[in-house]
């Protein structure tokens, strides 16, 4: 659990520093505390004093989360990105009305950074247009709109019309747990898929990882899209193609998602589906590294 709250003495010294605008302590209970703010750690030192009138917002780390993924996600990102997350989840909260600190400011700041590098490379990945969630969770639907230009505005940059969409998934993931029949076959084969993944690649996936977290979201909305019958298709499948060739060992692996798809659900899967696929899995393997 990641606990946002304010910072005060007790913050105590500099225990590790991330990069200029993020630095660890340790609070009086021993758990790590994330401090950001702009220059906060610059030419700072493990075991310097920490300069509290530069903290802007602090995460309390539990024993139970897995520190050093978050570090390298906050590590790598700049202050304009960690500042524009943190006022767009803040703004979703008064928007919502309740709290939405535990793993979703730092999954945010992960997938704005994905986001910026497809939009510097020029990877141009198909649309995520899916009106169900509108319908079905018109809230959150909201505020990850407002989410979105706000992210927009900050950044100086123009975001994916659908990218409303995915902020939406992360707000789900934050502050929905509805247990049901649906939800328990939904389950079960975001399971099965997890496992077709493992045993396809020969890697054991890292539970604990932000990929994994993104990931298991990914097929949740992927199995919803079958459900509602609004599977991603396009006409283009250029990059498809491409990605086939370019990663052999996660295009295999899609393709026997594929196949599982099929034999339970009786649906197959578009092109645009397991382009999408293709690119989880392969970011997947890279976390874990080459056999």
């Amino acid at each position: 659990m990641i606990e946002r709250k304010s910072v005060g003495p007790e913050a105590g010294a500099v225990h590790k520093v991330l990069n200029n605008n993020v630095l660890i302590t340790m609070d009086p209970l021993g758990r790590e505390q994330v401090l950001m703010g702009r220059g906060l750690a610059f030419q700072a030192r493990p075991g310097d004093p920490v300069d509290l009138t530069k903290v802007e917002k602090s995460y309390t780390l539990d024993v139970d989360v897995n520190r050093t993924h978050i570090h390298e996600v906050l590590a790598a990102a700049p202050y304009e990105v960690i500042a524009a997350v943190n006022g767009a989840v803040d703004h979703a909260e008064r928007s919502l009305g309740r709290d939405l600190g535990r793993h979703l400011p730092i999954a945010i700041i992960d997938h704005v950074q994905f986001l910026l590098e497809r939009l510097r490379t020029g990877v141009d990945l198909p649309s995520a247009s899916m009106p169900e969630v509108r319908v079905l969770y018109p809230d959150e639907s909201r505020a990850a709109t407002e989410m979105s230009e706000h992210l927009a505005a900050a950044l100086a940059v123009e975001l994916p019309t659908d990218e409303s969409v995915f902020l939406t998934m992360h707000l789900l993931n934050a502050t929905r747990d509805e247990p049901n029949g649906t939800a328990a076959l939904l389950f079960r084969r975001v399971q099965h898929v997890v496992k077709t993944v493992e045993r396809s690649t020969g890697v054991s996936l890292d539970v604990e990882s932000l990929d994994y977290a993104r990931f298991i979201l990914h097929v949740k909305f992927l199995l919803q899209r079958l459900v509602s019958e609004s599977m991603l298709r396009s006409a283009d499948t250029s990059f498809y193609d491409f990605a086939r060739v370019k990663y052999p060992r996660a295009a295999a692996c899609a393709d026997e998602v594929k196949a599982y798809v099929l034999a339970a659900t009786g649906s197959v899967l578009t092109d645009e589906e397991l382009l999408y696929l293709i690119v989880h899995v392969e970011r997947l393997i890279q976390r874990v590294g080459p056999d």
